[in-house]
């Protein structure tokens, strides 16, 4: 858990207010399986598959899969820079991403990315932060990560996280 406790009360509010402008649908799915922040951070560790979601100039929808990692309360995800998905998002920054573990979990979120590294122009001030992290987790040779890979961060608008059996996910609470 990499999180701060300002980080994990952003994401608590983020999620409770989320779930409270949800449809009364989506609540009574919910209700009782929300994680809360601290043990959500405790679950999305290391790398998380994530479903990517972007739109084309046409405005059509475009899926597709991405290894998101979830530091500081916000996923993290690259893709290669000449990617339709990174041209997508260039234009149009504005996305949602899923990461589901069967019936067991699903964390749903909508945001806006930030670019971390960009090809041209100033990086994120924490991009050397970011970039130790991925080079620990993937290895210092694994990409070209100056020219290759383009990394973003979602930054949320929207975000709730289901579990079937929270117990059953995260053990006893602490």
């Amino acid at each position: 858990m990499r999180e701060t406790a300002a980080e994990l009360n952003r994401l608590q509010i983020l999620l409770d207010a989320s779930l409270s402008r949800s449809t009364a649908h989506l609540r009574s799915i919910m209700t009782g399986r929300t994680l809360r922040a601290e043990r959500l951070t405790q679950v999305l560790t290391g790398m998380c598959t994530l479903t990517l979601s972007t739109v084309t100039a046409k405005g059509e929808p475009r899926i597709s899969g991405v290894d998101g990692h979830f530091l500081h309360g916000e996923w993290h995800f690259g893709t290669a820079r000449g990617a339709a998905k990174a041209r997508h998002l260039a234009a149009r920054p504005s996305a949602s991403v899923a990461h589901l573990r069967g019936d067991e979990l699903g964390v749903f979120a909508h945001g806006t990315v930030e670019i971390l590294n960009p090809e041209r122009g100033e990086p994120a001030a924490d991009w050397p932060d970011v970039l130790a992290y991925l080079k620990d987790f993937y290895g210092d040779d694994a990409f070209d990560w100056d020219n290759d890979t383009v990394f973003y961060r979602l930054h949320p608008h929207w975000m709730t996280a289901y579990a079937a059996d929270i117990a059953k996910l995260t053990g006893p609470a602490s």
